[in-house]
């Protein structure tokens, strides 16, 4: 069973706001921080800041998860980061697997 992961990352200035899923939490976080797809949504509003992620089981149980967050108001959202990371802190240190 392949693992699975939501992410939420944001700007400098926490203004946008962007919600993921991957398999490979700590590949994808760094193609967004090198800007490795230069037109997509992330690269075009500097997202590279991972404020917010949960692993599953499965991939399937977090593309559920992704779609329900996806689905839900901003302010959701900003109460789920609050929750886990209230200083909002960059968490890509802690997934690092160096």
């Amino acid at each position: 069973m392949k693992h699975g992961a939501v992410y939420i990352i944001t700007n400098k200035h926490h203004t946008t706001l962007y919600t993921g899923v991957t398999s490979n939490l700590f590949v994808r976080i760094r193609q967004h921080r090198q800007k490795h797809y230069p037109k997509s949504f992330s690269a075009q509003y500097n997202l590279n800041k991972l404020v917010y992620y949960r692993y599953f089981d499965g991939i399937m149980a977090a593309i559920i998860e992704e779609k329900r967050l996806k689905a839900g108001s901003r302010r959701q959202k900003l109460d789920l980061i609050q929750s886990m990371n209230p200083g909002w802190r960059d968490l890509f240190e802690r997934i690092s697997p160096y």
